[in-house]
This record gives C-alpha cells, structure tokens and sequence, in this order.
C-alpha cells in the first residue's frame, strides 16, 4: 500500500512539474513574441513611395558649396562662381539660422520622399564637393555655431593631397555628425562611364574607400559637375546607390531619387541674395 501511495506521489509530482515547466515556457515564449514584435528590426517597414508620389512631395532645398575661401587675383570670373569668400560665408550661413532653417541629412530626406516621414520646420541642406580642406577648416566650426550638420561629397583620390582634407579629418566630420558620401574617383565625367571597370574605379571603389575611413554606409552619390544620365542610373542602382545628387536640371519623373536637385550657392550673391534664390528655386512659401 505504501509503495502504491509514493508511486501516486511521484506520478502527482511529475505531472505537475510538467504542467509548471509547459506554463513557464509559454509564458516565456508569448514575451518572447512581444519582444520581436515590439522590435525595431521586426516591424514591417513602409513601402516605398512610387516616382509619382516622389515628384509630387514639395522639395527641400539643397544648397551645394566647393571654395571657402577669399578670392584671389588669379579667379577668374566664372570661377568666383564656386568661391565663397570667407565672410561672405558665414553672412549666408547666419541669415538661414536667423530664419529658423534647420539642416537635414540624406537619410532623413531619403525617408520623408519615400515614406512621408516627418522633417524639422524649414528643412534644408548643406553639401560640399570636391573634398577642399576649406570645408573642414572654416566651413565646419561655423557650422557647429548654429548646429548644423552637413553632407560631404568626396573625391577620394585627393585625399591626404595639399589643399584638400585628410582621411583623419574626413573621419572626424563623419564622428561628429556630418555625413561623407561619394563624389567618385577623380572627377570623371558621369556620362562618360562604359566599362565595368568605369564603374568599379568611379562608384564602387570609391564607395568602398569611404565605408572603410568612416564606418557606416556610403549610400548617396553626387554626379561630378551635376550631369547625370538616365542610362547610368541603373548602374548606380547594382551598386548600393540610394539616391544620388545633381545640380539645378529638371528631375526625372521615373527616377527623382537619382536627380535631386541642389543649387549652387553663389560667390557672387550677398546672403540676402542667395536666400532670396533658394526661396525662388525650390518654390519655397515664406
């Protein structure tokens, strides 16, 4: 009789440890599924806008700067184009912040044209070409006065050249805040890319080069001189490119990803001039 009885016991006290176990591991496994569905990584991501809705979200303005510097007498007169002198700078950097225009960078613009993803109130940004020490050694620490944050477009093959940054400096804008991405190679025309080893020489080397110095995506990609053809887009595309900047053409209506518009910001405009500009560029309402 006693063994019967340990033996029910024992039976009573398995099952109920199997019962325990089971509930625990539901339980376990139900928070487990909150978790992931809670997850960032886990949430259903957006879909993407199609070119229609792309083209038809209001524009933000892009300014595109190259020389920092006084002129010279040797600067010609085209050439003052993309020479901002020193102090002219810092007037046109002063009358955006003092109208309460705020910096964006490629990702956010990237996710308000393709989601719809809210902006700062006055949105706008600021891009450099050409890898100019100038834009690390003045642009910058006038920058960082109002806060703002910039897009450097970079030829990689001028780095560590004289007159342009280092990769030490490139590292150090992107650290603090300020996004690097690809200017190609050397400057080689866009339009003029036919072989797979154009395309690896300017796009994906270049992109690479940048990943490596900095340690995050290169994604965005700035056509030399602002001439894009609609034949290399694709090829852009293969390459990890997510969207890729121009100067003041039309944007394609099947591709405006691949054909943001900037401006050029004027040596030749005083600030007020060059607000006034962006305001009627990219039809801004004031």
């Amino acid at each position: 009789m006693r063994k019967i009885f340990i033996a029910i016991t024992m039976a009573g006290l398995l099952f109920a440890c199997q019962k325990k176990e089971k509930t625990l591991m539901t339980a376990s496994k139900e928070k487990k599924d909150t978790a992931v569905a809670k997850s960032p990584i886990h949430r259903m991501p957006k879909p993407v806008a199609d070119a229609a809705t792309i083209m038809a979200r209001k524009e933000v303005p892009i300014l595109c700067y190259h020389q920092i510097r006084d002129w010279t007498a040797a600067d010609s007169k085209s050439s003052k184009e993309i020479i901002v002198p020193v102090e002219l700078f810092k007037a046109q950097l002063k009358i955006l912040a003092d109208s309460g225009y705020h910096t964006i960078l490629p990702d956010q613009l990237y996710d308000y044209l393709t989601t719809g993803a809210p902006l700062p109130p006055k949105p706008f940004m600021l891009t450099y070409d050409d890898t100019d020490d100038d834009q690390y050694n003045i642009a910058w620490p006038e920058m960082k006065k109002y806060g703002f944050k910039g897009v450097y477009f970079i030829m990689t093959v001028s780095l560590n050249r004289p007159k342009y940054m280092t990769r030490e400096q490139v590292k150090q804008l992107s650290d603090e805040g300020n996004m690097i991405a690809s200017h190609t190679w050397d400057h080689h025309m866009f339009t003029q890319y036919k072989t797979p080893l154009d395309w690896e020489t300017q796009v994906e080397k270049p992109k690479k080069k940048i990943e490596e110095i900095t340690g995050k995506p290169a994604d965005y990609f700035a056509y030399p001189y602002g001439i894009w053809n609609k034949e290399g887009i694709p090829e852009l595309k293969k390459r990890g490119i997510k969207a890729a900047f121009q100067l003041s053409t039309k944007r394609d209506p099947d591709e405006p990803l691949y054909t943001i518009r900037r401006m050029i910001a004027s040596g030749n405009w005083t600030a007020p001039g060059m607000y006034k500009s962006m305001i009627q560029t990219f039809h801004l309402n004031q």
